[in-house]
């Protein structure tokens, strides 16, 4: 096994990130890239996208 950390991109800024315990931030570079990345979630600024039917969620229409 090697003894080189791996290194990884930020996956908010893309600049190398050393994925060790070292790094508290793993898989991020830094504190405030941490931080961003929760804000949008937290903002809701992530989506899923919807696929197929999107009213299957919804009840079926009552039958008379």
């Amino acid at each position: 096994m090697s003894d080189k950390p791996r290194i990884v991109n930020c996956p908010q800024c893309g600049k190398p990130a050393k994925w060790t315990t070292a790094n508290p931030w793993r898989p991020f570079c830094s504190e405030r890239c941490k931080l961003i990345d929760l804000g949008t979630w937290a903002n809701e600024g992530y989506r899923i996208p919807a696929s197929g039917d999107e009213s299957s969620d919804e009840e079926p229409p009552a039958s008379d």
